[in-house]
Formats: C-alpha cells, structure tokens, sequence
C-alpha cells in the first residue's frame, strides 16, 4: 500500500514540497532512497524505536521509504514523523484519512514526543499557497508561526497528538497555536516583546554630549543610512550604537514576515511566538570570519550575520581591527541588500537589507586628537585607516568624529534629549519615505535607486551648483554623489521640507569628511 506525506525543504527563505512515499510490499528489509544525509538516515532507527516504544509493530516485510524529488539533497531530522506516519499507514495500523491534507515535519523522539525543527514559518507558508487544509509542526516551532493566517497551524508534542489530528475523529481544536495561546491567557505582543533577548540598548539622555553625533545616528535611523563612527576610547561610540536601536520604528509586516523568516530557517525563532516585531541587532566580534558573516556550509546552507540584520543593524566594533578581507565583503551586500552564496552542487539568495553601523579608533593608539596623547606616525595613522578602503567608504554615507567629552559636562553630567522625543522625529521622517514610495517596493531614501532618485529627488539649480562644487572639491564617485543627494532627502524629511534645500545638500555633504585628502595627518 503506497502512502504519501506532504513535507516541505527550505531554500534560503523559502520551502519547496518534498513527498515522502512509503510503500509496504512483499520482501525483507527497510530501504530509504531519494538523496538523504546522514541526519536522516539515522532517522530509520529513531523512527523503528519510537514506534516500538508506543505499541506499534514494524512490519516484517519489505519498507521502501522515498523522499522525492529524488535528485534533491535532503537534509535535517524533519522527515522523523512523515516516515513514522507513512509505516503506520502503510501498514494498516490505523486508518489515517486526513494524512494527505496536511504538511507535517518534526523530530522524533524515542519515547514518541515531537521535537522541533528549523523553517517552521515558511512551511506554514508554502502548506498555505499549496491549498492544503493545514501544518502539523512541533509546538515550539508551530509558535512561531501562530500569526500566520490562511491555513490551520497545529502545534503537537507526541506522535499521539498528530494521530488524533489525522484520524479526523477529533475536532482537536485544543491543538491549534492559537488557541494553545489564548488558554494560557498571553497576549501576542506581549509574548513577542517579554522574550527578546536583552540588548543592552541605552537611552540618549544617558550619553553626556557628542550631540553632532547623536544627530548623524539619527539622520542614519531616519533614512536607513550606514554610519561610521571613530574616536578615541571612551568617546560613546559603543554607547551610540545601541542607543541607535532604541530610536528605530517597529517594523512593518512584510519586513516582520521577511527577517523571521530568515531566523525560522537558522533555527532562531521567537520562542514565545508570533513574528519578530522588534527590529534585530547583530554585533558580531570582529574576528568574525567571511562566512560567518556571508553565510555558508557544505550543503545546508544557513543564513550568516548580514541576513540576520536584515531590517536592523549590523554593529561591528574596532571595524580597523578586523581583517580587510573580511571588511571587503560587505561590499556587493551592502549595495546589492542580498546575498547569493554559492557552492557547486547548489545556491542559496538570502535578503540582506541591514544599516551598516562601524565604530574605530582613528589610530593604532587610539588617541590622534586628543591634544598630544597619540603617539603614532602619520603613516602609522594611514596604515592603519588604510582598511577603510574607498568602495567600502563609498558606501557609508554618515562619517562622524567623536571627540573626548569636556570634563565639566561629564560632571555635571545634565540630561540630554531622551531616545522617545528622537523616536517620534525618525517614525514621522519614516512614515514620509513610507508614502514616497508606495507601489515602489522600497520603504527608505537609502535604498533609492538611480531611477527613483530622478523621480523623488529634483535639484533646484541652487542645489545642483552647490553639488557640483563639492563634488569637484571633494573629488567624489558617481556613487558617492547618489548617496549624498539619499541623506540629503533624508534631512530634508526630518525638517518636514518638501523640496532638498542647498543646506541640506551641505549638511549631507559634511558627514564625508574621510574623502578629504589627509585628514589624519
């Protein structure tokens, strides 16, 4: 008797149907076929054990077990209980009549309990768009999907449970996520926000002066601008990073939709359930490698640092210290907002849209202008800035300079602007690019492309001559002048101007102090 299980593989951020196929016939042995790893190869004897352990008998006679299409590589310990349901059915063990209405993935346990797995959200996704009635998932992988709607979400926690859904003799509506929810009496965006992580994110009133600086951060926030940040030790560029985060707005539902998927796939999830509503922070450490930071692996192939910012920001510390090789590869990412990474058997595109926020010391001391207290050579300086290569400086729109705090302010230490009263400019400036670009498929002056910055960003002739004077002082790219024209759209729209101002030109234009000649000497 030839059984089919709907499951699903995921592609970057997106699922593909896989089917598994049981057929029970006459012969001896239990045979798996169809490009499986050794995760799931394994699964065979998790599967016979389970079943055992629950009161089923294995059939003694032929199990042919295929995971088609079978020229695909399948991976993980996600076909556990497809496999264990197909030799339940197959063998007319229990009579199964809803099996091929849903999507079901999970691992097996043992004792019978379904554990979770990796890409719940986007096998609710493609069970939804294959007009199936619903997906069958483990509970803490089910969670993360309970705010998807179209389709029925089942979160389960044995084998048991799956069986009372599929014999249809239940209505099992105990087992739906968001009925699961609704009797523990937790709220939605109270689950969300009570199990984010901590991220040390500050307030601004807590950063005593650098208000040049607190300004550019929120220029950056304001039109998802990228930001470099250098000055000596201590000087708050830690500190601003993440009060960066604090000031940015919610995100909206495509982009909510969009980066968890991305962390349903790396297997990172909300826990407590429903869609990411806050917007990430990633800070890897500087010695991070290419491919932590790109992505990558053999054949699995998962989503690195810069598609987990996606929609938020990617810090990196000490941005001097870390290998140029490194640095360099944020360059495609950065101009392209996606990553397509390679090997010779398969290739994965991941979304990755991320604001870029760097912080370095000017020098390999850390002091060069604070009075007499840097004690590096003009050519150390430059050696040692010389990884701020010019494509990659090209593409940070925002330079800023902190310098040391005068004392009498620290001691004072008076409150300064709070992170709320910033917030509100950056979601208005937000809500503008917001009704922009509606129908544009963009939602930041950042992410404007050459045509729409004909179309969004008309020059008067005043705006133009001031340009083309810093241009030519300046020396600057073509690409260097684009960007310059995105931040001066964006402070035009935190000034609530309808039209970019010649002020706004050399407002934005001031923030490229490293494309000057010799600026550390």
């Amino acid at each position: 008797m030839l059984i089919n299980i709907h499951c699903a593989k995921c592609i970057g951020i997106d699922a593909v149907p896989v089917t598994v196929e049981v057929d029970v016939t006459t012969g001896i042995g239990i045979h798996l076929v169809g490009l499986a790893d050794a995760a799931v190869k394994e699964s065979l004897l998790r599967t016979i054990t389970s079943l055992q352990s629950m009161g089923f008998r294995i059939p003694g006679r032929k199990i042919v077990i295929n995971l088609a299409p079978a020229d695909m590589h399948k991976k993980g310990s996600g076909y556990d209980v497809p496999i264990a349901l197909g030799i339940i059915a197959a063998s007319g063990q229990r009579d199964l009549p809803l099996l091929e209405r849903f999507m079901v993935m999970g691992e097996l346990g043992l004792d019978g309990t379904v554990r979770e797995v990796p890409g719940a959200l986007p096998t609710v996704e493609l069970a939804s768009r294959s007009g199936l009635r619903g997906c069958i998932l483990p509970l803490s992988s089910a969670m993360e999907a309970v705010e998807y709607g179209g389709t029925e979400v089942y979160g389960v926690e044995t084998l048991d449970d799956v069986l009372r859904i599929l014999c249809g003799e239940e209505i099992c509506e105990d087992l739906l996520v968001k009925n699961r929810i609704a009797d523990a009496g937790k709220c939605l965006s109270c689950i969300s926000e009570s199990s984010l992580p901590d991220l040390g994110i500050m307030d601004f009133s807590e950063i005593i002066g650098q208000e040049g600086a607190k300004r550019g951060i929120e220029i950056a926030a304001s039109g998802n601008h990228n930001v470099i940040l250098i000055g000596p030790p201590g000087s708050g560029k830690s500190s601003l990073a993440k009060a960066m985060a604090g000031i940015l707005p919610p995100m909206t539902i495509e982009e909510s939709l969009q980066t968890s998927k991305i962390y349903s796939v790396a297997g990172k999830g909300n826990p407590g359930g429903g869609l990411m509503k806050t917007r990430p922070f990633r800070s890897p450490h500087y010695s991070a490698s290419a491919a932590a930071l790109l992505g990558g692996g053999s054949d699995n192939i998962m989503p690195g640092e810069i598609s987990l910012a996606h929609n938020g920001i990617l810090f990196i510390d000490e941005f001097c210290e870390a290998p140029k090789k490194v640095l360099e590869v944020l360059r495609a990412p950065i101009e392209d907002r996606k990553i397509t990474i390679s090997r010779l058997k398969s290739k994965v595109e991941y979304p990755s849209d991320f604001m870029l926020v760097a912080a370095t010391n000017p020098c390999p001391c850390g002091y060069f202008g604070e009075d007499d207290r840097c004690t590096c050579t003009p050519s150390r300086r430059s050696a040692y800035l010389s990884k701020l290569s010019g494509p990659i400086m090209d593409r940070i729109d925002i330079q800023l300079f902190l310098r040391k705090v005068d004392p009498k302010r620290l001691v004072e230490r008076k409150k300064a602007e709070t992170s709320a009263a910033v917030a509100a400019r950056v979601m208005e400036a937000r809500r503008i690019q917001k009704e922009r670009f509606a129908g544009e498929g963009i939602f930041c002056n950042s992410a404007m492309s050459n045509r729409q910055i004909e179309k969004f960003c008309p020059l008067s002739e005043s705006c133009k001559s001031v340009l083309e004077k810093i241009i030519d002082r300046m020396g600057l790219s073509a690409r260097a002048c684009s960007r310059i024209i995105k931040l001066a759209r964006t402070i035009a729209d935190l000034a609530g101007s309808q039209d970019i101002l010649p002020e706004h030109i050399s407002e934005a234009a001031g923030y490229r102090f490293l494309d000057k000649q010799d600026i550390f000497r």
